[in-house]
């Protein structure tokens, strides 16, 4: 109570009045001058503003006192209810002394707003019998501005049919209808479409537009027409029942029930002509469902109404006049006198197959018949002289029964009546066959791979033959063309099952013995003259890896340890000892390599994986051991592999350097056609045999011969092969051309490599030859030789 009795009376209300959507930062007014303040005099002072729940759109400079926009405001927004005046009230605080100043700030409308319609999509259903003036409502628009910037006035799109009328209510708003201004007929337009504009008074003006879319309805103003009022037709005596006289389609413009017809015979078409012709009452089409009889009526008369389906139908009507045309109503007849329904497909050209007459009751050009068989038949018809209606069916060129087995012939009987008639009769000739197809195979060379160790009686393949003839001029029999190889027949090794030709394997294959067989199959059938054809069959044996690696160098003529004996004072890199196997499989599975499976001392000998050549690392040393075991391993590359090992036991001995010192190793070539080696062949190929044996003779006396030495030296050996290789710097490389046989023989210049090409299919032969360290010991190692078959 205190407080209300200290607060000062306020003072009179300032109004100042801005449009809406002034920008921000705008100046209002300046309250210190309209208030009475001394200019500044607000800097020092608390002032309030208090403008209720709108504070976020005024403010005061307390510098200047001016009162200024700080957001845009809307005067939609701030008075929703469109009242003619918008006020925003606001108290102005000021203390020390506290003064109260009332301010009211209008806010004037600007025309910011368009008008619009609640629904911009009308549709309205008028019927095309509404009279002229007939009136409909129309929606009204609305527009949030007011007073002269709200809805002025409405306007329709141009219409020949219709214009709009407004009225204004008690409360000033404006109503619209449509109204009908011409006659509509839904034939000529069904639909009407219409633009209502509503405009306000605002400047710029501004619009809103609504879609007015007049449906027309329907009424039953339109009867059916038929396109003509007499439709003639002409109709040939004995057609068929069901045949089409003619389709009526009479045409009513209007829709719906009001355009459906149904079609009918009026009273005036006679009972005689309903019961020769059907009306259908959905579709207007008449049909035959009697007797057309030329010789009985040459014309009928039809009486046809159309009528809709509307509330009040509508009716049309026409005529249908039929004339009725004579025609050749008796169909020729075909009789067969004479048939041969089965012949042989070798049967002659020219061949009498049937017999046949024909007939017709008609007379004149009605009685002229004519005899024709179906295309793509191989006969011909040939008239009888005498006999005018008889024709002779013949075979007029040869027959394949493998083609086609059996003919249906048509022959078809034609008069010359307009139009003309026609009769058949169908004739089925069976072709009997005859052995004229010899068997055939699907290939004329047959190549099949049989690995070998096959299993005796193992099927290798189906070599079967066709023949299209029938019976047992198809059955075939099989049968292998004998012939020999090595003295051995061809049914040895194979045979043939005679009916279905399989062919088996009667024996094991070893592809180191045979590698392949060419002959010839048979194939007969068991006609009464029979007919054959022959297959040629290459049988290739494929090879397996069943042979291991024999070992051939060094020889092991005392069980499969070989001692040997070194000088102790070799020098690095020096030839020790020499692996040779052989392997007697073909291709990747003869590929031998080597490698030590044990060794005494790793860091003191090599072992080359391609030649086998065993050479010292380093030189022996005082620590080395006098005895040196190495066990070597040839493994062929076959999957899986085999293999072969040997030991060889190495003894050093003391030996004088003076005994070595002429002992210089001359490297063997690895190209076996260089200029020198083809020179060296060449020479070789001159000699005669004699001088070749003389020359083998005496490697072999100087290898037996026994001389003093402190140790046994190792043996070098000579490999004489049936394999296609070549060896070259004591290296086995396969080669297809030829085998060579390896001589080696150690002389104290070195050693001695003879190279001589062995015929194809010779066996290979191993000779084990001492070699001599020239000291006067006896050496224990003795000549031996390895053959294998």
């Amino acid at each position: 109570f205190v407080l209300f009795a200290a607060w000062p009376a306020a003072l009179s209300v300032t109004r100042y009045s801005i449009p809406e959507e002034m920008e921000r930062g705008s100046v209002v007014a300046n309250l210190a001058a309209d208030l009475g303040l001394e200019p500044g005099g607000l800097a020092q002072r608390e002032v309030k503003l208090d403008i209720f729940h709108n504070k976020k759109y005024l403010d005061v400079n307390k510098k200047t006192g001016e009162l200024l926009i700080v957001e845009t405001m809307d005067r939609e927004y701030l008075c929703p209810s469109k009242p003619v005046s918008c006020l925003l009230k606001l108290d102005v605080i000021i203390e020390s002394p506290l003064r109260i100043f009332n301010i009211e700030l209008g806010i004037t409308d600007i025309n910011d707003n368009a008008p619009h319609f609640r629904r911009d999509r009308v549709e309205l259903d008028v019927s095309e019998s509404a009279t002229p003036g007939e009136r409909f409502s129309l929606p009204n628009a609305v527009d949030p501005d007011v007073g002269i910037n709200t809805v002025k006035t409405y306007k329709l799109s141009t219409s020949q049919h219709f214009t709009i009328e407004i009225q204004t209510g008690t409360d000033g708003t404006q109503y619209v209808d449509l109204v009908l201004t011409r006659s509509l007929d839904r034939e000529e337009n069904a639909v009407h479409n219409l633009i209502l504009t509503a405009v306000d008074g605002g400047n710029p003006v501004r619009s809103g537009t609504a879609n007015i879319i007049v449906k027309v309805q329907d009424t039953n103003d339109n009867p059916p027409r038929f396109d003509k009022q007499i439709y003639t037709v002409n109709m040939t005596e004995n057609s068929p029942i069901g045949t089409t006289v003619i389709k009526l389609n009479a045409i009513d413009l209007d829709e719906g029930p009001n355009s459906e017809l149904v079609y009918s015979f009026t009273l005036y078409t006679s009972e005689k002509t309903q019961d020769v012709f059907a009306m259908n009452p959905s579709t207007g089409e008449i049909t035959v469902k009697g007797t057309i009889d030329y010789e009985d009526m040459k014309f009928y008369e039809m009486h046809i109404e159309a009528r809709d389906k509307g509330t009040y139908p509508l009716l049309g009507q026409c005529k249908v006049v039929v004339h009725v045309t004579d025609m050749n109503d008796n169909y020729p007849e075909i009789t067969l006198q004479a048939v041969k329904n089965t012949v042989n497909e070798d049967v002659p050209v020219g061949t009498v197959i049937a017999l046949v007459a024909m007939s017709d009751r008609d007379t004149g050009e009605n009685g002229k018949v004519n005899l024709f068989i179906n295309d793509s038949i191989p006969f011909v018809l040939n008239k009888s002289s005498d006999r005018p209606m008889h024709y002779k069916l013949l075979v007029s060129k040869p027959l394949d029964r493998e083609s086609v087995p059996d003919y249906e012939i048509t022959l078809i009987a034609r008069d010359s009546g307009r139009p003309p008639l026609s009769d058949n009769e169908t004739i089925t000739v069976h072709l009997l066959d005859v052995n004229d197809n010899a068997p055939h195979f699907p290939q004329s060379f047959y190549t099949i791979r049989v690995m070998e160790n096959n299993a005796p009686g193992a099927l290798l393949s189906s070599l079967s033959a066709f023949d299209p003839d029938l019976h047992e001029n198809q059955y075939l029999v099989y049968f292998i063309l004998e012939k020999e190889i090595a003295n051995t027949s061809m049914s040895m090794l194979f045979s043939i099952n005679p009916e279905n030709g399989n062919l088996y394997a009667l024996k094991t294959f070893d592809y180191e013995m045979e590698k392949d067989f060419l002959f010839h199959i048979e194939a007969r059938d068991s006609g009464s003259s029979p007919l054959s054809s022959n297959v040629t069959v290459h049988i290739i044996i494929v090879d397996q890896n069943d042979n291991a690696p024999v070992i051939v160098s060094p020889w092991r003529a005392h069980g499969s340890v070989v001692e040997e004996k070194i000088p102790r004072s070799t020098d690095k890199g020096s030839l020790v000892a020499k692996v040779i196997a052989l392997d007697v499989d073909s291709v990747h599975n003869s590929r031998v390599t080597y490698q030590f499976l044990q060794v005494t001392d790793a860091s003191l000998f090599s072992l080359d994986q391609y030649n086998g050549e065993i050479r010292t690392m380093r030189m022996f040393s005082f620590k080395d051991s006098r005895h040196q075991r190495l066990i070597v391993v040839a493994k062929d590359n076959g999957d899986p592999a085999l293999s072969a090992t040997v030991t060889i036991k190495l003894s050093t001995v003391e030996t004088s350097v003076k005994a070595y010192s002429d002992m210089t190793e001359v490297p063997l070539e690895y190209d076996i056609f260089s200029d020198l080696n083809l020179y060296l062949v060449i020479g070789l190929g001159s000699v005669s045999f004699l001088l070749l044996i003389t020359i083998l003779v005496t490697i072999v006396l100087k290898c037996q011969k026994v001389k003093p030495s402190k140790a046994a030296p190792p043996c070098r050996n000579s490999v004489i092969s049936e394999r296609n290789s070549t060896i070259a710097d004591s290296t086995l490389v396969s080669n297809d051309a030829y085998w060579y046989s390896l001589f080696l023989a150690e002389t104290r210049k070195g050693k001695l490599v003879v190279r001589q090409p062995m015929p194809k299919g010779s066996r290979y032969i191993v000779s084990s030859i001492p070699r001599s360290t020239g000291m006067s010991e006896t050496s224990d190692s003795a000549p031996s030789t390895l053959q294998v078959g």
